[in-house]
């Protein structure tokens, strides 16, 4: 299933790590690619736990980033044109990894939720190192993440929260 989110999850990852960058050279680069990657991928998973779900967001598409753009103060305008990557951006994963990506508790209920324990492959997420830290330092700051953070973050709750039910 992962596979078939791969265009979500890198287009995802490379609009949050474009808005948000690494200080410093390529190793920095890589290390908030990286987060922002474990990110997305536990948002993506939660956000289309099926394979039915996969196959209809890869039929119907994500939405793109307009909206994440303009929220963000970094609309592309023209040039979003010229990166169609942008189309595969969805707005309700990058909101869920923005509260990822800044919330540790909640991030270890999701990937709890996900796999019912913390795998290695979500360690930049849960647990950062020093050079981690560095580099995602815009990538994890709170308060410019809150505004892409605030679009789902409720949603993500109750996602999260089992005994919560469809109809209040």
């Amino acid at each position: 299933m992962q596979a078939d989110l791969s265009p979500v999850i890198t287009a995802t990852a490379q609009w949050l790590t474009r808005s948000f960058p690494a200080p410093g050279g390529a190793l920095a680069a890589a290390l908030c690619e990286a987060q922002a990657r474990q990110a997305v991928t536990a948002a993506a998973r939660l956000r289309y736990p099926t394979a039915m779900d996969a196959a209809l967001v890869g039929l119907a598409g994500p939405g793109g980033s307009a909206r994440l753009d303009w929220v963000t103060g970094a609309d592309a305008g023209e040039d979003a044109e010229a990166q169609p990557w942008r189309t595969w951006v969805d707005e309700v994963v990058a909101s869920w990894a923005a509260c990822l990506l800044t919330d540790p508790a909640l991030a270890s209920a999701a990937v709890t939720a996900l796999t019912g324990h913390a795998p290695a492959e979500f360690r930049r997420l849960l647990s950062p190192g020093p050079s981690d830290r560095h580099a995602g330092a815009l990538l994890r700051h709170p308060d410019l993440l809150a505004p892409v953070a605030a679009l789902h973050h409720a949603a993500l709750r109750a996602r999260l929260d089992p005994d919560s039910t469809l109809v209040p």
